[in-house]
């Protein structure tokens, strides 16, 4: 038997109470039946990686000629799993559609484009390969570059972002983020090759348009510049808020590049710790200059003078 709780332990229930009861939009004591479920989500993304890298993801290992009734059993295992998440979220949505046909719909339109998705991460893979001298193979790649991770979740979440499904596509990438340390939105469009090397602080935000064979280190932001409010003082939503980078454009550590007007032209490099809300033309470089440093001698003992032959 346990002791009954002493009366601060029950005015702290009451009080908590208080607060389920009351509107907040924090309270969602059905939660279960009315918003996608994150652990559903977070095992279709399992799910999802094995069937983008089949045997790379922990699971039974099979032969080739099982490959098909594999894949099937795990196509259906998706839809079986996703099926009544996407209904959910369709249901916040509101109107008076039937919601099971539009989210067979969806599921069926993001299963056909799987192989697309598996194609365009194939370029990806080989930009790590070619971008990266610490790079031994593309196995090493899949099984352990956390870039490849999260730049394949946020390919398949932006399939479903642009099939308008509320909550779903933000809780994939959220789930590649809390495992790689790399922020990239479902709506950012993301052009092949495309490479972040190291990766963790990236973030890379909504409306961003990112082109072929761009290269990212960690700590880049591509993100707002500022935030519009209305009337009333509230943030306005939507709208071109982030950067465009072209082609074969080369962003190095702890850089950011701010607006949604920033048009950051073709080829051209950024270097590290700069910060930058204008557009440069192509086959630029940003970089600081960095002529005033010092170098002390330990213990404070004397200044050294700087090596001209590193300043030029």
């Amino acid at each position: 038997m346990f002791a009954p709780m002493d009366e601060t332990l029950n005015d702290s229930v009451d009080a908590l109470l208080r607060t389920y009861s009351a509107v907040g939009g924090i309270n969602y004591v059905d939660a279960a039946a009315t918003l996608p479920s994150r652990p559903a989500i977070d095992a279709a993304c399992v799910e999802l990686l094995s069937l983008l890298f089949p045997g790379f993801h922990g699971e039974p290992l099979v032969q080739p000629g099982e490959m098909p009734a594999v894949t099937r059993s795990r196509i259906r295992s998706l839809h079986a799993r996703l099926q009544p998440e996407i209904c959910k979220s369709l249901a916040r949505r509101g109107g008076n559609g039937s919601i099971e046909p539009d989210a067979d719909r969806i599921l069926t339109d993001f299963f056909s484009k799987l192989a697309t998705v598996r194609e365009m991460l194939w370029t990806d893979i080989d930009a790590a390969y070619e971008g990266d001298p610490a790079s031994t193979s593309f196995e090493e790649i899949i099984l352990a570059y956390p870039s490849l991770e999260a730049i394949a979740i946020q390919r398949l979440a932006h399939v479903l972002y642009q099939a308008d499904l509320p909550l779903i596509p933000r809780m994939m990438t959220e789930w590649a983020h809390g495992r790689t340390g790399i922020d990239i939105h479902p709506g950012a469009q993301i052009g092949s090759h495309f490479f972040i090397d190291h990766g963790t602080g990236v973030v890379i935000g909504e409306t961003c348009v990112i082109g072929a064979h761009v290269k990212l280190y960690h700590g880049v932001t591509l993100g707002a510049r500022s935030f519009q409010k209305d009337e009333e003082g509230h943030l306005k939503k939507g709208g071109k808020r982030h950067p465009n980078v072209e082609d074969h454009v080369t962003i190095y550590p702890n850089s950011t590049v701010l607006g949604g007007e920033t048009v950051i032209g073709a080829r051209s490099t950024i270097g590290g710790n700069v910060f930058l809300t204008q557009s440069v033309p192509p086959d630029s470089l940003v970089a600081y200059d960095a002529k005033q440093f010092q170098v002390m001698l330990k213990r404070g003992r004397k200044v050294a003078e700087p090596d001209e032959s590193i300043m030029k």
